[in-house]
């Protein structure tokens, strides 16, 4: 048999086909290539659909928190699905402002602030939920005041009106004889920025301020000063309640925040950890953090120094806050409260992390 020209190019044609087709049923049985994690085509990581904001101060008091943010402690706690925001502040009042907004879920804060918003809100807006410092502060004072006598007709700071150090420096200058007023009086009392103090302090405008950590010690070592009275001399065992953890009560309640609060404690019990068996990772943590906020980091030797100086514990130590609470109506500062300061604590969740840690319990007020 002949074959033509145009037979052999129809043959052809026809093994061509089969050959695609032949092709197309491999490719069609063969598992499609994976796009790589991460990479184009990938799923994006799930959504927050939670938002918990924070509050803390860069000062050394509040070290946990400090430490906690720097290292992320938060965010790994409470997981992907809530979206954590931090929030700083100078002194506790303007805190208190942003929490009681509703701007701010849960603060690390001085007593009085604390005191002031739970009195405010008859009883109802804020809650206690852990100690987290000890100490801390200070009066420094120039190196030419060498008693209370020498602070007569001069001015002295504090970093916020109503704060914790304002009410303490307001209470020791009665203790001393003097009239304290909130303008004027025989020692006037600045309440300002801590940073505005420092410089201050240096153009000699201040007699002195009384400080929290590294404030104290940046006066001294920055500004020539030294130390009149350092506030542990005033209270039983040199212990007294300088930085808490508190939330609003409304947060604490609602019930799409279950649990978070047991994990939020979590993180700052592992700040906590971290402060006492890695203090020098610790204080790395918390310069960096500070620096990160002010622009300016810490000497190592005056963060070490002003370290030392104080406790870090989750114990709210309560009954120094009610003696801060007495402090501030005999200064004039807060009302006499109607509802019983014990209402102030909500310690279930800090007791309920300790005990799944065999660490003890704390306690609130009776």
């Amino acid at each position: 048999m002949k074959f033509t020209i145009q037979d052999k190019r129809f043959a052809f044609r026809q093994a061509l086909c089969a050959l695609v087709v032949l092709a197309a049923s491999l490719v069609g049985c063969s598992e499609a290539p994976k796009p790589s994690a991460g990479g184009p085509g990938s799923a994006p990581p799930p959504a927050a659909t939670q938002t918990l904001r924070i509050g803390f101060f860069p000062n050394i008091t509040h070290a946990p928190a400090l430490v906690a943010v720097e290292k992320g402690l938060f965010e790994k706690a409470v997981g992907p699905n809530v979206k954590v925001e931090f929030k700083t502040f100078n002194a506790g009042p303007a805190a208190v402002e942003a929490l009681l907004s509703g701007a701010l879920d849960v603060t690390y804060i001085g007593p009085n602030p604390a005191i002031n918003a739970y009195a405010r809100s008859r009883g109802e807006a804020v809650r206690v939920l852990a100690g987290a410092c000890s100490g801390g502060a200070a009066l420094i004072v120039r190196p030419e005041i060498n008693g209370a006598a020498d602070l007569k007709g001069k001015s002295v700071a504090s970093p916020q009106l109503g704060g914790t150090q304002d009410v303490a420096l307001r209470t020791w200058l009665k203790a001393q004889g003097y009239a304290v007023a909130l303008q004027g009086g025989d020692v006037s009392v600045l309440p300002q920025e801590n940073a505005q103090t420092l410089e201050a302090f240096r153009a000699g405008t201040l007699a002195g301020a009384w400080v929290p950590e590294p404030w104290a010690s940046r006066l001294v070592r920055e500004g020539g000063g030294k130390v009149l009275v350092d506030e542990k001399t005033l209270w039983p065992n040199g212990r007294f309640l300088t930085t808490h953890i508190i939330a609003r009560t409304a947060w604490l309640k609602d019930a799409a925040n279950a649990g978070l609060a047991e994990k939020l404690l979590g993180a700052h019990l592992d700040a906590l950890d971290l402060i006492a068996k890695a203090p020098a990772e610790a204080q790395a943590a918390a310069n960096a953090r500070i620096e990160k906020i002010t622009g300016k980091a810490i000497g190592a030797e005056l963060l070490a120094s002003a370290w030392q100086g104080l406790e870090f514990t989750a114990d709210p130590l309560a009954s120094t806050l009610a003696v801060s609470a007495q402090n501030a109506q005999a200064v004039d500062l807060l009302k006499p409260i109607e509802q019983p300061l014990s209402g102030l604590y909500a310690l279930d969740s800090l007791n309920a992390v300790l005990k799944a840690r065999a660490l003890p319990a704390v306690a609130g007020l009776p």
